[in-house]
């Protein structure tokens, strides 16, 4: 019998309109309680800065009060954007949640600045850290400071403390070929971004498995999906709920940013056919519908990927709502299969 796959949450900390940061930021606490409690196996949290609509800028301090809110579930980034941040800084911060949680964080790593050239010059100065051939250093950089303490370098070595000796572990997350690339050659779990960017997602996870250099962690690659995800006692009321998402990203191709709006009962009056087309084709990774629905889309995607995880993405402008549908995902997990990806 296949086993089960492992189920875990993308949360972006969204803020609704008519609603704060405040209570975007309970709402975080309040779902990471529940996932928990519905046997997810991790709760990542996104890094973006300067987004009128989402309060996760802090992640690293975000993470922390969600690991304190909770017991079990591991908790870590979907990702830290490693171009806005030193290495060191990073490493400490990772290895002081870990310090403090003990495996239960993960440190997913992204190389895309997460907002707009302005924001990015604000936090780094430089736009030099997000090219392709600094990334990889950094990375490198990120794990040696993490690993045990390697006496040869003597006591001039630079060192993260809390951090070094914690080894938290790393994933690579990305929406592209290179980013599969990357975690295939350095030995590391990939995740790709499919529930905002789905266009290479197959030949990504095959890239990343044909090339995959074993490493003392990760014998095997090991692969997780997101995907937009939304479940409702029927297909109808998912399909209401969903249009809040749809409209967040038809705001994205307009380059209009703001709170997550509440749905509305028809998009037609809201999108021309090109935008609707546009916005389909970035959300063409997702399951929404009633739970029979959900089932047999995720079921399908999980045969064509053959992931070993599956991160879930759920923005919903009524916090109820979203729990419930967090809810009845949880109860699908027997009827979902993992299926080897080789």
């Amino acid at each position: 019998m296949l086993p089960m796959i492992d189920l875990s949450v993308l949360d972006l900390a969204p803020i609704v309109e008519g609603s704060t940061a405040a209570q975007a930021l309970k709402n975080t606490v309040s779902l990471a309680q529940h996932a928990e409690a519905y046997g997810c196996k991790r709760y990542w949290l996104a890094e973006h800065h300067n987004m009128d609509g989402l309060a996760c800028s802090a992640t690293a301090v975000l993470i922390g009060q969600v690991a304190q809110a909770t017991q079990r579930i591991r908790v870590g980034s979907g990702g830290v954007m490693l171009p806005n941040h030193a290495p060191l800084v990073v490493a400490e911060q990772f290895g002081t949640l870990a310090t403090l949680f003990p495996d239960r964080i993960d440190l997913g790593l992204g190389r895309a600045p997460g907002t707009d050239q302005p924001t990015m010059r604000a936090l780094r100065r430089t736009l030099a850290s997000a090219d392709e051939d600094g990334f990889p250093q950094d990375v490198l950089e990120l794990q040696s400071y993490l690993a045990p303490a390697d006496t040869s370098r003597g006591a001039a070595a630079v060192r993260a403390i809390p951090g070094q000796g914690t080894e938290v572990p790393i994933w690579l997350l990305g929406s592209s070929l290179y980013s599969a690339q990357l975690a295939s050659y350095l030995g590391l779990p990939f995740a790709f971004a499919s529930h905002f960017a789905p266009d290479m997602l197959l030949q990504a996870l095959h890239l990343y498995r044909a090339n995959y250099r074993p490493s003392a962690r990760w014998p095997k690659p090991h692969a997780m999906v997101a995907v937009n995800v939304l479940v409702a006692d029927t297909d109808d009321e998912a399909a209401y709920h969903f249009t809040s998402v749809q409209q967040r990203f038809l705001g994205m191709r307009r380059g209009v940013r703001g709170p997550l709006p509440p749905p509305v009962k028809n998009m037609d009056s809201l999108w021309s056919p090109a935008e609707r087309a546009g916005v389909e084709a970035m959300l063409a990774v997702s399951a929404v519908g009633s739970p029979d629905t959900v089932g047999r889309q995720l079921n399908r995607l999980l045969s064509q990927t053959k992931v070993d995880e599956l991160i879930v993405a759920c923005a919903m402008h009524d916090h109820a709502s979203r729990l419930h549908s967090y809810g009845l995902l949880s109860r699908l997990r027997p009827q979902l299969t993992a299926t080897a990806g080789g």
